[in-house]
């Protein structure tokens, strides 16, 4: 019977030998390969982390002692740890293990975690809680290398130092977030990591020192005295130390004894601790290990011939080469990404003009405010940020980009349903919270024509200028447009009674219900509104039903409701309320009521006349 089948609570995993954990880190991996390969999901950082959780499970008490994983997509082996493997054939699917850390699922998982940068001052909130009630339990935040380019990890850090509380950061230096790591701190990682000789050399020092004898004290004096004078002619301080925490490492994260050891020596310190591992991102998969970028977040592939390049258009694709071409007509033109240059589509652009491509990391904020600082000294930026993410940039965008009226063009990625990723990685709220923004447009092509239209009116305009578009391809039918491209509808929408007002993909669902009876108007600039066209596009209409794929408060729904209501019409709402799991795209549809047969039903309980 496989390890994992017998393994009932994390608790097991203390009476295992070594030999026997070296065996259950080969099912690990083989069940994560086999599972992620038939649903999609996250692949290369869980391979590398399989030996690193297993120490996590063999040195601390889980539940008792809380593990926050920073992101948590890194968490597959955890959760097969933690009571999920038998649902684990599951992940990301409706109902289904979550690919991200859920609370709702087990008692092992402290808090919800999606976006980089939170874990740090989640863990030192939980050990300031701890302390203050007197309880022993430790909290570990498993951080990987990628995150600390987010300016938050430091604000957590900065609140850390010089404090005896049992909080324990595990730095996994894999030297990958998502696409490579760039910048200074990426440098000093590895010069870290090239002093593991030191980390040897300590530990071998201290064992000769307790052999002395009649000693005591004296000893463990001595050999700290010793430890520090090396330490600082082999390493000096690091910017864990120079921030007053305690240290450790780097040590070999694929190696389960040396971390268990590392870690066990972390417990013993009872102060808030770096212990520094390096692991080898997508370990156990060729494939993954040469390519780890490639195989960071996979749809369902045959793991026997590894993932193929597509040569599928998408979105993304498309607005990559939109990019590129601008920047060749246009030398003000700066693309910008924040760890996402693979994912937006942008990597052209980088090899064509690498001086004006911008990797800032895994950093939304310090984005959005560059490109100000862009804008600010003649440049044209366009920056390219997925939906979820370009939330954290808000104050940015309000603050820095608005106010001085900078023309910025902001592409927002995987907008709408995400399938797969779940509650915290829906593209569902940016339409609500970027309209807010004074002087603001906002384009929601759903074709690629129409992406490469609004992308041009974009670098035309002045101004905060957005371009949303979701995961994937484009939508089909037959559309019709106003003069100037800024609405589009199906023939015969002025004269039907019942009028579906939309913008983005979600119209292809309605498709099927245009008859002589039901029309759509669709709006390519989504905003601001242009009432003319509205009102004239809706003119026959007893009936305006409101179809969005996002938020309904602040949405264009709850927007536009209003001015139907007030121009006679009867009016029907169908957006998204509350928050939205993970499921599959087409489960996320039917699960919110986005498909013909709903929407036709609610339409034809209100409908005025045949």
């Amino acid at each position: 019977m496989p390890l994992l089948e017998t393994l009932k609570s994390p608790a097991d995993i203390k009476a295992l030998k070594w030999q026997e954990l070296a065996g259950l880190a080969g099912e690990l991996r083989r069940t994560i390969l086999s599972t992620v390969s038939q649903n999609g999901g996250h692949l290369s950082s869980n391979l590398g982390m399989v030996e690193a959780t297993i120490a996590l499970h063999k040195v601390f008490d889980c539940p008792r002692d809380r593990i926050i994983f920073d992101v948590s997509h890194q968490s597959y082996a955890h959760k097969l740890l933690t009571g999920r493997y038998g649902g684990f054939s599951s992940l990301r699917r409706e109902g289904g293990v979550s690919g991200f850390s859920n609370p709702a699922e087990s008692p092992c998982d402290p808090c919800f975690e999606g976006h980089c940068g939170t874990s740090i001052s989640e863990a030192l909130a939980f050990a300031e809680a701890d302390a203050s009630e007197g309880r022993d339990n430790y909290t570990v935040a498993v951080v990987g290398d990628g995150a600390f380019t987010n300016g938050m990890i430091y604000e957590a850090l900065n609140n850390c130092a010089d404090k005896d509380l049992r909080l324990i950061i595990l730095l996994n230096d894999n030297e990958m977030s998502i696409s490579k790591n760039i910048g200074g701190l990426n440098k000093s990682f590895r010069r870290m990591r090239s002093s593991a000789g030191y980390f040897r050399l300590k530990h071998g020092l201290q064992k000769v020192l307790r052999k002395i004898p009649l000693l005591g004290r004296a000893t463990i004096w001595l050999g700290r005295k010793v430890k520090n004078f090396i330490k600082n002619i082999v390493l000096k301080k690091n910017l864990f130390e120079n921030l007053g925490l305690s240290y450790i490492g780097p040590v070999d994260g694929n190696d389960i004894k040396r971390t268990c050891s590392v870690l066990a020596e972390a417990k013993r310190r009872c102060t808030c601790c770096v212990v520094h591992i390096y692991t080898q991102k997508g370990k156990g998969y060729k494939p993954a290990e040469e390519e780890p970028a490639k195989y960071h977040a996979v749809p369902p592939f045959d793991p026997a011939e590894g993932l193929k390049d597509s040569a599928q258009a998408t979105f993304s694709s498309v607005f990559g080469e939109f990019v590129n071409g601008l920047a060749a007509r246009d030398g003000r033109v700066c693309a910008i990404t924040a760890a996402m240059g693979d994912g937006t589509g942008l990597s052209l652009f980088e090899k064509n003009y690498p001086d004006r491509f911008f990797d800032v990391g895994i950093a939304e904020e310090h984005a959005v405010t560059f490109g100000a600082g862009l804008a600010a000294a003649g440049k044209l930026p366009v920056c390219a940020i997925y939906s979820t993410f370009s939330q954290r940039a808000y104050d940015q965008l309000f603050q820095d980009v608005s106010i001085a009226n900078h023309h910025f063009v902001l592409a927002l990625d995987r907008c709408g349903f995400v399938e797969g990723d779940g509650i915290t990685h829906q593209g569902l709220f940016d339409y609500a919270l970027f309209t807010t923004l004074p002087n603001v447009t906002i384009y929601s092509p759903a074709t690629f024509k129409e992406l490469n239209t609004s992308l041009q009116k974009a670098v035309d305009g002045q101004g905060l200028q957005i371009v949303r578009y979701p995961k994937g391809g484009e939508i089909g039918g037959e559309w019709e447009y106003t003069p100037d491209g800024a609405v589009a509808y199906t023939r015969g929408a002025p004269s039907c009674k019942n009028i579906i007002v939309t913008y983005g993909r979600i119209a292809a669902t309605a498709l099927p219900l245009v008859n002589d009876n039901i029309g759509i108007v669709r709006l390519v600039k989504a905003f601001p509104f242009g009432f003319a066209a509205l009102d004239e596009l809706t003119a026959g209409a007893e009936l305006v039903y409101l179809l969005e794929e996002g938020i309904y408060e602040g949405g264009m729904a709850q927007k536009l409701a209003a001015h139907f209501k007030d121009g006679g019409k009867q009016v029907l709402t169908h957006a998204v309320n509350g928050f939205v799991m993970h499921g599959e795209l087409g489960e996320l549809f039917r699960r919110y009521g986005f498909t013909a047969e709903k929407i036709g039903a609610e339409i034809a309980a209100r409908k005025v006349t045949e």
